[in-house]
């Protein structure tokens, strides 16, 4: 129970550390575009990211896949400009809650972001022989962190719009702009050529 306690923490906490907030930058362009009434969306959102992480997380925890991890920091910010401008673009179908493009996009992305989280995990488990458990376990560490942070971000949504009566474009439209502004900054210092 220890050993689930620790990964389980590490997983989240990776998600959560805000010096690391390429993950929850990418979570926020996703989940903008949905409101709670859309929970199936939600829920798919969510799990179709931690298939795609998984899968990659897997093979390069196994050795089976391994990726220049300067490519993986600079394509990082890449799925997170490509996602808000995505969302740029479809805002006015994402307000009458007609988007569904983000689901894609998480599973796709989700396979670079768990690239990402590759050598964090490889430096905390070492070269023990059992990989699976300790996979598992971080895995949900980081499906909890990225509910938490899908949650928050509904609600955000949900207060500016209903209470704040904003409209849900202009949500969509000024929190993918703020990310993206973020993810071109990421993507300069991050330049590997």
């Amino acid at each position: 129970m220890n050993d689930f306690i620790l990964y389980f923490k590490m997983g989240l906490n990776h998600v959560l550390d805000f010096n690391a907030y390429d993950h929850i930058l990418f979570l926020i362009v996703l989940a903008v575009v949905f409101s709670f009434n859309q929970f199936k969306k939600i829920i798919w959102l969510v799990t179709l990211f931690t298939i795609g992480h998984s899968i990659t997380l897997a093979l390069a925890a196994f050795g089976i896949l391994s990726i220049n991890m300067k490519l993986v920091e600079f394509l990082i910010p890449v799925t997170i400009f490509i996602t808000g401008t995505v969302n740029i673009f479809t805002a006015k179908q994402a307000a009458g809650g007609k988007h569904s493009v983000n689901l894609v996009l998480a599973l796709l992305f989700g396979l670079i972001h768990g690239l990402g989280f590759s050598n964090y995990f490889k430096m905390m488990i070492g070269r023990g022989e059992d990989k699976i458990l300790p996979l598992l376990e971080f895995s949900l560490g980081i499906e909890a962190a990225q509910i938490i942070i899908v949650v928050g971000i509904l609600l955000i949504g949900a207060v500016l719009q209903n209470i704040l009566k904003v409209n849900k474009r202009d949500w969509i439209l000024v929190c993918s702009s703020i990310v993206i502004g973020f993810a071109i900054q990421m993507m300069l210092n991050r330049i590997f050529w």
